[in-house]
């Protein structure tokens, strides 16, 4: 039966752990030139309505490196719902690839994508959830951290799709997830209502910036503007420069916290230089880790 990941919760607890040390593996494999060709001269779709760096440069090469190829394509070749409808477009596209990436805005879009392809449909990005950067953040902490259990993780700045996808973690794997930020940037409630609900782990919101990153084995943060919402950034700025990431919020964290951010940084605004340049701070890694998170997970969905 096909699948689809729009969200990390699209995995069970067992398959995320899973998938989380087959990306380890693959690391280590694609170190010594050893590539799964589980694509065996497939082609991958890559819709993209957002501009992207990582996304788009991690995505192209793991489809190299699984034995097959992708196509990029633009919102000025498919305008979802404009020029014909969403279900006629996942039809076609059925037709053509082995599976479907998407980064756009809208989330139901790509759930409606998503219900009428036939083929596993990857949301790469929307404005409610980035999971496949999730699952590159966890292979990050397991590398550094040596567990991704019981880990006391506070999240500093914008309630975004980031806050969003680390909430619905926190649904499958155990932890303490304090979010810092204002009481006007606040993440998805019903996803946060959700996950408490769910009764595996402890998700605070917290607007004191010390009180969030005490005793923090994590800290991580993201841009204050997300794409498409730039043109909110003075007021982003009044509501959220206490939460900013610099190295008197971090002494109140663990001494050997590790400090993340998904980037592209804005140094010197959610996050100082200094604390970019820290040795505990991973974001390289992070970017690295996106290629073989994403790979892991389109071999799960094309190898079932």
């Amino acid at each position: 039966m096909k699948r689809d990941f729009l969200s990390v919760i699209d995995f069970s607890a067992a398959e995320l752990r899973a998938n989380i040390h087959l990306a380890a593996e693959l690391k280590a494999k694609a170190k010594q030139g050893i590539f799964p060709d589980v694509l065996k001269k497939g082609v991958g779709a890559l819709i993209f309505h957002k501009q992207s760096l990582r996304t788009r440069a991690s995505f192209e090469v793991a489809f190299h490196q699984l034995g097959g190829s992708a196509v990029y394509i633009t919102d000025k070749e498919i305008e979802l719902g404009k020029r014909e409808s969403i279900a006629d477009v996942a039809r076609v596209m059925s037709r053509f690839f082995k599976v479907i990436c998407i980064r756009t805005y809208s989330h139901s879009d790509v759930e409606e994508l998503a219900r009428w392809s036939d083929v596993p449909v990857v949301n790469m990005l929307t404005d409610l959830l980035h999971p496949c950067q999730l699952m590159a953040d966890m292979l990050t902490i397991l590398e550094h951290r040596g567990t991704i259990d019981h880990l006391r993780v506070t999240y500093m700045g914008d309630g975004n799709n980031m806050t969003n996808s680390w909430m619905r973690m926190a649904q499958r794997i155990p932890m303490r997830l304090t979010v810092g930020t204002s009481p006007d940037t606040l993440p998805d409630m019903g996803i946060f209502k959700e996950t408490n609900d769910a009764g595996l782990s402890e998700v605070i919101i917290e607007h004191d910036p010390v009180r969030a990153v005490q005793d923090a084995d994590v800290i991580y943060t993201d841009v204050w503007a997300s794409m498409g919402a730039k043109d909110k950034i003075d007021e982003q700025i009044r509501r959220l420069s206490p939460y900013q990431v610099n190295l008197d919020l971090v002494k109140h964290a663990k001494k050997d916290v590790t400090i993340m951010h998904c980037l592209p940084a804005e140094r010197g605004r959610e996050i100082t230089g200094e604390v970019m340049d820290l040795p505990n701070t991973v974001v390289f890694d992070e970017a690295e880790n996106r290629l073989h998170a994403q790979k892991a997970i389109l071999v799960k969905l094309l190898e079932g």
